[in-house]
C-alpha cells in the first residue's frame, strides 16, 4: 500500500497529514517510481506556508531518489529497475511512490546511494549553477555565502575550494562555525554578535566580495548589499527569514553600481543539456570523493510534522532525508 504526506490548506506543519494514496499505472510520457529516500528542504515549508503557489489539496517535496517500477508508452532512455534522482518536478516526492513526468528523471550512478542523492541533487545542483553559471568566477576570488553550515553551504564552500575560490561564511553559533570550517570555510563571521558588512570590509582590506550568496532574504539583504564591492554581485537564491523586501535602484547605485538578481533552479535546469552538464560535474565531483554529503538528520515520512517543525526552528544542520 503506497503513503503520502498531502495537505488541504495552507499553514503550519500540522496542516499536514499522513494519507493512504492510489498511484496507479504511469501514463504517456511517465513512470512509476518506488522511492527509497526523498529530500527534506526548506523550501518545501514555502508551498506549505503558501508563500509559493500550489493548487489545493496537494502533495509535498520535489527531491527524491529511488528505483523505476514501470514505464508508460513513449518513454525513452529508462527501464524498470534503472535507478534515478531528481528534483523540482510537480509536488509530490513526500511519498512511497508516485507516478511522474520521465523529464524529470536524472540516471543515478551506482557509485551514489540513495539517500545521498536525495539529500544532495536539489543542493548539488543549485551549488552547481551558483558556482558554475552565476558569474566567472576566477582562483583567488573572495565571494560572502550566508548559512555556510547549511545543505547548500557545506557542498558550496567545498567546491569553492576545488575552484580557488575563498569563501566568508556566515553562521548562527560557534557549533555551526566549525561545521562550516570543517568543509573548507575561510573565514567564519557569526552574525549574531559580529556585524557581516564590517567584517567582510576587515577581512578584504575595505573592498568588499564581488558575489555575495544569499540564501537568506529579508533579514540579510541589507548587510549583503553593503559587503558588495563596486559593481558586485547579489545573488537571492532563497528567502529563509522572508522575501526580500523591494530594493530602490537609486540605493544600488549609491553603494558602487550593484547588481542583484534573483535566481530560481528550475531556469538552471530546464534544458536538458545544461542539466546533464552540471549533473555530471557534480555526480562526478560525488564519486571521486571531492564533494563530501554527511546527512545529519534522517526522519521517517509519518514523521513530517517533525522534521518541519525541526527545520523552521533552525534545529537542522547541513542536509536532512526521508528515508523509506
Amino acid at each position: 500500500m503506497a503513503h503520502a504526506i498531502r495537505f488541504a490548506e495552507i499553514g503550519g506543519p500540522d496542516v499536514m497529514r499522513w494519507e493512504t494514496t492510489q498511484v496507479g499505472d504511469p501514463g504517456p510520457g511517465e513512470v512509476r517510481l518506488r522511492h527509497e529516500a526523498v529530500g527534506l528542504n526548506f523550501a518545501d515549508t514555502y508551498f506549505r506556508t503558501g508563500l509559493y503557489p500550489a493548487a489545493l489539496p496537494a502533495g509535498l517535496g520535489v527531491e527524491g531518489a529511488g528505483v523505476v517500477e514501470a514505464v508508460g508508452p513513449g518513454v525513452a532512455g529508462f527501464a524498470p529497475g534503472d535507478r534515478v534522482t531528481y528534483t523540482g518536478s510537480p509536488l509530490g516526492a513526500y511519498s512511497t511512490e508516485r507516478v511522474m513526468p520521465a523529464e524529470h528523471l536524472i540516471a543515478l550512478p551506482d557509485g551514489i546511494a540513495a539517500d545521498i542523492a536525495a539529500a544532495t541533487t536539489m543542493r548539488g545542483l543549485t551549488t552547481a549553477y551558483l558556482l558554475r553559471r552565476i558569474h566567472p568566477l576566477r582562483a583567488g576570488d573572495t565571494v560572502l555565502l550566508h548559512a555556510a553550515a547549511g545543505g547548500v553551504g557545506q557542498l558550496f564552500t567545498q567546491w569553492a575550494k576545488l575552484l580557488g575560490v575563498r569563501v566568508i561564511g556566515t553562521v548562527s553559533s560557534e557549533e555551526k562555525a566549525a561545521v562550516a570550517r570543517a568543509n573548507g570555510c575561510d573565514h567564519v563571521v557569526i552574525y549574531t554578535r559580529e556585524d557581516v558588512a564590517t567584517r567582510v570590509r576587515e577581512i578584504t582590506d575595505g573592498a568588499g566580495v564581488p558575489v555575495v550568496y544569499d540564501s537568506i532574504g529579508k533579514t540579510t539583504y541589507q548587510s549583503s548589499l553593503d559587503s558588495l564591492a563596486r559593481r558586485g554581485l547579489l545573488v537571492c537564491f532563497g528567502t529563509a527569514s522572508g522575501p526580500v523586501p523591494p530594493i530602490e535602484a537609486m540605493q544600488l547605485a549609491v553603494k558602487g553600481s550593484l547588481f542583484v538578481t534573483r535566481p530560481a533552479l528550475a531556469d538552471y535546469i530546464a534544458d536538458p543539456a545544461e542539466r546533464a552538464d552540471l549533473a555530471g560535474e557534480l555526480f562526478g565531483h560525488l564519486t571521486a570523493g571531492r564533494l563530501r554529503v554527511e546527512i545529519n538528520q534522517r526522519y521517517e515520512l509519518a514523521d513530517a510534522v517533525a522534521a518541519h517543525r525541526d527545520l523552521e526552528a533552525g534545529r537542522s544542520v547541513g542536509a536532512s532525508v526521508f528515508t523509506l
